[in-house]
């Protein structure tokens, strides 16, 4: 068996034949003559002339080698109250036809469509179909709100849009159609044809010009072939939150992105073909694109498209029921969706109705792994825990424990070392290279390997500005952390979250570590906030476990003193605010920079991506009982 030192070593010193080497795994209708080439923009391009087709390797390849009758992907909603799977034969007629519907729409190679869906197997068909005929999209999480979904329609400025009447939530409907009405009221790019998914659960009014419905749609459709494509051609576009309030718009290819999924799939994950992969995530998101749709269908596997939640549908045992009735081999899902089970379940209860045999590794991604969360999912699994990182950008994961290349000692804390293709260095602001084990920018050094991102949509100014201007020759992460004597990379925070307290750089993560380790808190947030005398100091909340019985005042002094005894004085963690619930993204990342912004009274509008935007005021009122929420003149007066 190749290691995984072998394997880096080949991918750093012969990168073109490495991963020429991967690609000759996949389908090509046409081969590549150089296998990256440099010139094609700034980060240059793999397999740039080569021709393939990203649904062809995802299906239509399995079903000519056999795995016809093989399930391909399961559908399973507590929401809905419905389980339903595909074979690989059934998803790849139905996903002829939904292509065929895209044609007769008026829908061409290099056209965009925009989907906004909840997690059902049509937005799956929706995407696949894009991918057949070489169109392509850009998802859109279902339930954003109009005036952010506007903006991606004027950025991507599509031929379509495909939606459905509603999505799911415990114990409500959410109507996506009028979100759809006012975002194409808000947008300046007119969209003449969108095609409607009616869900039963809240059937929509339809506009008798514009709209179509997708079942009278389909049922008149005839079934599209695989296009050829340039390999080096967009895929998809994906929108990720910029910093002056526009989109950005991430670029995959084709080519690229379709070898480096199957080598993820094998290499880190340990999947083999039949395998049931089950990433607990959305379709609107990075990992929903790669590791629901594209990675476990090329790789071969079968996936699970989930829509509901680790906790409330019904109860804390979602995830274990899943995995049980399904067989699940390998779940993937959000370090706080473990947080949510171990807060409603902190003793593993629900865990002993069902057997869970089958699994055999858990991997976490989307925020910083804390130890505790970890430990927690380790004693009550029996089995590998994964903790890993990659970003919207990137595709896939750069840094990482691979399972299936014989995997190496994991440390808790540390997201692994590099994967073959990465290769990481802590920066000072300067550019200077720091020494093992220096809190600095953590960077990718150029060439990024396949699968990354190509370009920012029409926005290579941006690309520019965002990435790569920086550190030259080098990917900006926008993480801050340490690559320590053995190669190991640890996350520490975002690079605004390391705050400078009398001078001294430090990352909130590490305070976040020792905060979440205390055994009445079920998870917690700290950042810096303004201090007349040091600078900035660092502010917990804390959410506490279901049944945790404990004063605020004794816990303030309990993680008070803790985090003194490992960080030291300087860490100067004074305050500790108790709070009901965290203010999130819809993809279960907190909010950082909005509590900061709140603390220090600036009043900022609600993230676009927020999951529950009253959650705001209800943070204001604990931040002020703490002293903060001060205004612009009260900070002046000291």
């Amino acid at each position: 068996m190749v290691t995984y030192q072998d394997e880096w070593k080949l991918a750093h010193e012969d990168p073109h034949g490495f991963w020429a080497q991967q690609a000759r795994s996949l389908h090509w209708d046409k081969a590549w003559t150089r296998s990256y080439d440099a010139q094609r923009g700034p980060l240059g391009a793999w397999f740039a002339d080569g021709e393939m087709n990203t649904c062809f390797n995802a299906l239509d390849r399995h079903v000519a080698d056999g795995r016809a009758d093989q399930r391909a992907l399961i559908y399973d909603s507590p929401l809905a109250g419905k389980h339903r799977s595909y074979t690989y034969r059934e998803l790849r007629d139905q996903v002829a036809r939904v292509a065929g519907m895209l044609r007769a729409n008026g829908v061409e190679q290099g056209d965009r469509v925009v989907i906004y869906m909840p997690m059902v197997p049509e937005a799956v068909m929706a995407m696949l179909a894009c991918a057949r005929i070489g169109a392509v999209h850009s998802v859109v999480f279902g339930g954003f709100a109009a005036a952010e979904l506007a903006k991606r329609i004027d950025d991507a400025k599509p031929t379509l849009i495909i939606s459905a009447s509603c999505g799911l939530e415990p114990g409500k409907i959410i109507a996506y159609k009028p979100l759809l009405n006012k975002a194409l009221e808000l947008a300046h790019w007119p969209v003449t044809r969108c095609i409607i998914v009616q869900r039963v659960e809240l059937e929509a009014s339809l506009h008798p010009v514009r709209d179509r419905s997708w079942d009278q749609e389909l049922l008149a459709a005839e079934a599209a072939p695989c296009v050829p494509v340039l390999a080096s051609a967009p895929l998809y576009i994906l929108y990720t939150s910029g910093t002056t309030g526009l989109p950005k718009g991430v670029v995959r290819d084709h080519g690229g992105h379709a070898v480096a999924l199957e080598y993820s799939m094998r290499a880190v994950y340990d999947a083999a073909p039949g395998d049931v992969f089950w990433a607990a995530s959305d379709v609107g998101w990075v990992v929903g694109h790669s590791y629901i749709v594209y990675g476990p269908l090329i790789r071969g596997c079968t996936s699970i498209l989930y829509e509901g939640k680790p906790v409330g549908t019904p109860d804390a045992g979602a995830f274990w029921r899943v995995v049980h009735e399904h067989q699940v081999n390998i779940l993937f899902t959000a370090p706080t969706a473990i947080r949510a089970i171990k807060k409603v379940d902190p003793q593993g209860r629900l865990l002993a109705e069902y057997p869970r045999s089958s699994l055999r590794s858990l991997f976490l991604a989307g925020e910083r792994s804390d130890p505790d969360t970890v430990a927690w999912a380790q004693t009550h699994l029996g089995i590998p825990v994964i903790d890993h990182w990659w970003q919207t950008e990137l595709g896939w994961p750069a840094a990482a424990t691979p399972l299936g290349l014989g995997g190496f000692t994991p440390k808790v804390g540390s997201a692994g070392r590099p994967m073959p293709g990465f290769q990481f260095k802590a920066l000072a602001d300067d550019g200077a290279e720091l020494p093992a084990g220096e809190v600095g920018n953590l960077v990718l050094q150029q060439p990024l390997p396949p699968g990354t991102l190509t370009t920012l949509w029409n926005n290579e100014a941006g690309l520019q500005a965002s990435y790569l201007q920086q550190h030259p020759g080098y990917y900006l992460s926008g993480d801050a952390g340490v690559i320590d004597d053995e190669g190991y990379v640890w996350f520490l925070s975002r690079t605004d979250d390391v705050i400078n307290v009398a001078g001294h750089r430090l990352s909130t993560g590490s305070i976040e570590e020792i905060v979440s380790g205390h055994p009445a808190v079920a998870e917690c947030a700290v950042f810096g906030v303004a201090d007349a005398l040091k600078g900035q100091v660092p502010l917990a909340l804390v959410v506490l476990k279901d049944g945790a019985e404990i004063a605020t005042p004794e816990l303030e002094k309990d993680l008070v003193a803790r985090t003194r005894a490992d960080l030291g004085a300087v860490a100067c963690l004074r305050q500790v605010g108790v709070v009901k619930r965290l203010p999130k993204t819809r993809s279960g990342k907190v909010l950082r920079k909005t509590l900061r912004q709140l603390a220090d009274g600036e009043q900022p509008p609600a993230p676009a991506t927020i999951d529950d935007p009253a959650i705001l005021d209800e943070l204001e009122i604990v931040l002020s009982q703490l002293g903060y929420v001060r205004s612009d003149v009260e900070r002046e007066a000291g």
